[in-house]
């Protein structure tokens, strides 16, 4: 039994796809099969149904999953206690991004650790805030950029990045342009264009209606501010967005802060509390990029703290 086939079985069991696992651990599907019915001949076992269309675990690949990754952290650790001593940091680190994200100073960290830290594989990846919190929490992804609602997710070390409230940004001539304050029943006569559910600006508007039973009609839906943005600026309903957002498009949009929805809109950086040299030396360039203090404040999601 080795490690190699070990890794291709995490993989696998995780991607539900022989295709997926070869991609993410870089050989071909029939490398990828070859080791798995190697390993499978060793222990004795099937570790997988392939009858369906679907790759699921069978019994024996239920039991020796979370054993197979313990491993695998095991001889991680290993390898990262001689880094230490040696004063080296390699590996690979899986950055996590939310989607339509064009927050420059998470690049420049990026670039920065890469230059210090050039034996360490960056892999970058989209999704949605909600998926994001959720792969970091399975170790899947090491370091997340994502948003929330008042509060960074349960259970993960976060470093609040951008703290606002939400506004309603309409085009020249709009009648809400006209209001000195706008709530979120006047939003409500007009069709929305916000952000999709599972990020972080679309869980506070969502709440923040349902706690005071307002239904607004969600027109259209993008992923990135400017698409948001650019669909508000055409006439095509009220855009939904951030202070910094909207603040980017004042030349074509008017904003006014949604008095009666008083919880911000977080992005915030989340990950694990483990001991990673590679995370905690991208942390540091991450703290660095946002202007954050060089030591980092106290993790924020501690129980009892809020984001």
């Amino acid at each position: 039994m080795e490690l190699r086939q070990l890794e291709y079985f995490v993989a696998v069991a995780e991607e539900g796809s022989f295709t997926r696992a070869a991609e993410r651990v870089h050989i071909s599907q029939s490398g990828v099969s070859a080791q798995i019915r190697q390993l499978e001949r060793e222990l004795g076992a099937e570790l997988f149904d392939r009858s369906a269309r679907a790759v699921t675990l069978a019994p024996a690949g239920k039991a020796a999953l979370e054993h197979a990754r313990d491993a695998l952290a095991a001889a991680g650790a290993v390898g990262r206690a001689v880094d230490e001593v040696s004063g080296l940091i390699r590996g690979r680190i899986t950055v996590g991004m939310v989607i339509g994200c064009t927050v420059t100073p998470l690049f420049e960290a990026l670039a920065a650790f890469h230059a210090a830290h050039p034996g360490v594989e960056i892999s970058l990846l989209e999704d949605a805030s909600d998926r994001l919190a959720e792969a970091v929490r399975t170790g899947a992804v090491d370091l997340a950029l994502i948003g929330a609602a008042a509060r960074t997710p349960d259970g993960l070390d976060a470093l609040t990045v951008v703290s606002e409230r939400l506004v309603a940004a309409v085009p020249p001539g709009h009648a809400l342009g006209k209001r000195r304050q706008v709530t979120l029943r006047d939003l409500a006569a007009y069709p929305v264009v916000c952000m999709p559910p599972g990020s972080g600006l679309r869980a506070v508007f969502d709440q923040a209606c349902a706690a005071q039973g307002v239904a607004p009609s969600i027109a259209l839906q993008a992923s990135a501010a400017d698409a948001v943005a650019g669909l508000a600026a055409r006439g095509l309903g009220v855009a939904v967005l951030s202070e910094s957002m909207a603040e980017s498009h004042r030349d074509r949009l008017t904003a006014h802060v949604i008095a009666d929805v008083r919880t911000p809109a977080l992005l915030a950086l989340v990950w694990r509390p483990a001991r990673n040299p590679a995370l905690s030396a991208l942390l540091t360039h991450c703290r660095r990029a946002f202007g954050k203090d060089a030591a980092g404040p106290a993790p924020e999601n501690r129980p009892g703290t809020r984001g």
